[in-house]
């Protein structure tokens, strides 16, 4: 009986420190036009960024009807700097287009955070 209950209390444990840093979100962006059709974004993403094992690792800009247009992929936690702005430049946005959404990505939750939709004009 005693095993069995601190079996249970070990996996809770577990559990909770992996849901702990919580959902990326993203706080805010930044859409600039180059002309052309072409955009730079800024994006600035919030996370309980833990470590290696669980951290915002990537974020998306996505078309009115979900196709990804653009992703920048973020290569390491960000455990101190919270939140943090990353950008990526040289995303094509099709001309019929007039607004984008921005989502984030954890290693752990996957997507689920807030999302930011920007107006391209």
């Amino acid at each position: 009986m005693m095993k069995s209950v601190l079996t249970a209390i070990a996996l809770l444990l577990a559990l909770t420190a992996e849901v702990s840093a919580g959902v990326a979100e993203v706080v805010e962006v930044e859409a600039v036009s180059l002309g052309n059709g072409e955009y730079r974004f800024a994006v600035t993403v919030r996370h309980g960024d833990e470590g290696w094992h669980h951290y915002a690792d990537k974020w998306e800009v996505l078309a009115p009807d979900g196709t990804v247009l653009a992703t920048r992929t973020l290569l390491h936690p960000h455990v101190e700097e919270q939140p943090f702005t990353r950008g990526l430049a040289g995303v094509l946005i099709p001309e019929n287009i007039r607004e984008v959404s921005v989502r984030a990505h954890d290693s752990v939750h996957g997507y689920g955070g807030k999302t930011v939709t920007v107006n391209l004009f």
